[in-house]
């Protein structure tokens, strides 16, 4: 088990990328039958990966963006790119990066992260979250 620090941190860094209400919606909908999953990924993945100093928070976040594209994780990629106005990452950026998408992991994964990236920005945009893409 991780040490209770990494625990702390992670919900300090959920909360700044996320934001607070996205999280406290979280630790509310929290059952008994989830709580040690929602325990590991607020250590493992937010305490241990996401707050570590070795690359900055935009870079994380893209490196998310592609990773969630690529693999087809609908939901959370429209998660993280309405995230991209706590995290630095422009429009533009997302944009670039889903690109990547294309080349690497091939163009019907794209053409669907896409999609969901233009739906993320106009909901972030329409309650002054992040910019919408031009």
């Amino acid at each position: 088990m991780l040490a209770d620090s990494d625990y702390d941190a992670g919900m300090s860094r959920r909360r700044q990328v996320l934001g607070r209400n996205h999280v406290a919606q979280a630790e509310a909908d929290k059952t008994p039958f989830d709580s040690r999953f929602q325990q590991y990924i607020t250590e493992s993945a937010w305490g241990a990966v996401w707050s570590d100093p070795t690359i900055d928070l935009r870079t994380r976040s893209l490196l998310t963006i592609a990773l969630l594209a690529a693999l087809g994780h609908e939901k959370e990629l429209a998660m993280h790119v309405r995230a991209t106005g706590q995290t630095g990452v422009t429009a533009e950026e997302v944009r670039e990066a889903l690109m990547h998408v294309a080349v690497y992991a091939g163009v019907p994964a794209a053409n669907r992260a896409f999609a969901i990236a233009k739906r993320a920005l106009a909901e972030a945009a329409a309650v002054g979250g992040s910019q919408k893409l031009e």
